[in-house]
């Protein structure tokens, strides 16, 4: 029988990479589920302190979240101290299979209706450019790849969006696998938020962080995004010179 590595070498083709994906997405939502909801309430607990103190927030920043799931990683807790100083929160909207998410504030007692999935999502809200998103992980590699629910949304997004967000993983350790299998269109998270620590990604590895070493860089990290983007917004077309 082969190992879970040598298996991974093995897949290739698109269609077995797939295959495969599902096999271990299902394998690991059921372990997640199968952990106590009080282990499961502990582990979210650590990742709303590590996420307090070892990211870049600041008033008027834009934060997209995402409504928990299967026992996931719940936010929700957080949000309250977030909004107290200033973070705008927003959740996202799937406009259409095979589009970018589209995201919209949201505030306790705001209406809301069904997704896919049963995902509830805001109603008649402002639309928001989120500047920092908390992407939730059904597993994560050593490299900072990201294995989510399969759709696709999160890969898009972040790719559709200037400057890109800070992309923030959460999720519990149970989900940590040696690599997803990354291909081109998967893009890597800024970095990986478990109960257990803060994990950077830098040249294709993580590299675990204390909150305040986090807390700079990913500052630094979307400062560069922005001047970035400011650059290219000013940028004549030689087409058009």
């Amino acid at each position: 029988m082969m190992s879970a590595s040598e298996e991974r070498r093995a897949v290739a083709a698109p269609d077995e990479l797939a295959t495969w994906r599902k096999r271990m997405r299902e394998e690991l939502i059921a372990r997640r589920l199968a952990a106590p909801p009080q282990d499961r309430r502990n582990w979210s607990l650590s990742i709303s302190l590590l996420l307090l103190h070892g990211l870049p927030w600041r008033d008027g920043l834009k934060l997209g979240f995402c409504w928990p799931y299967k026992g996931e990683y719940d936010a929700r807790p957080l949000l309250r101290t977030l909004r107290e100083r200033g973070v705008t929160i927003a959740l996202p909207v799937v406009v259409q299979r095979g589009e970018p998410l589209l995201f919209r504030h949201w505030s306790p007692g705001v209406g809301m209706a069904n997704g896919p999935l049963g995902i509830p999502y805001p109603v008649g809200t402002a639309q928001v450019d989120p500047e920092m998103l908390l992407v939730p992980l059904v597993g994560f590699g050593r490299a900072g790849d990201r294995l989510g629910y399969g759709g696709g949304y999160f890969d898009r997004t972040l790719a559709a969006l200037e400057p890109r967000p800070l992309s923030i993983g959460v999720g519990f350790e149970l989900s940590q696998m040696d690599s997803i299998f990354p291909q081109l269109h998967d893009v890597p998270m800024d970095a990986i938020v478990t109960e257990e620590c803060i994990r950077l990604q830098e040249h294709g590895t993580l590299q675990e962080l204390t909150p305040q070493q986090a807390r700079e860089r990913l500052a630094d990290l979307a400062q560069t995004r922005s001047q970035v983007a400011r650059l290219n917004a000013h940028t004549v077309p030689h087409s058009m010179t």
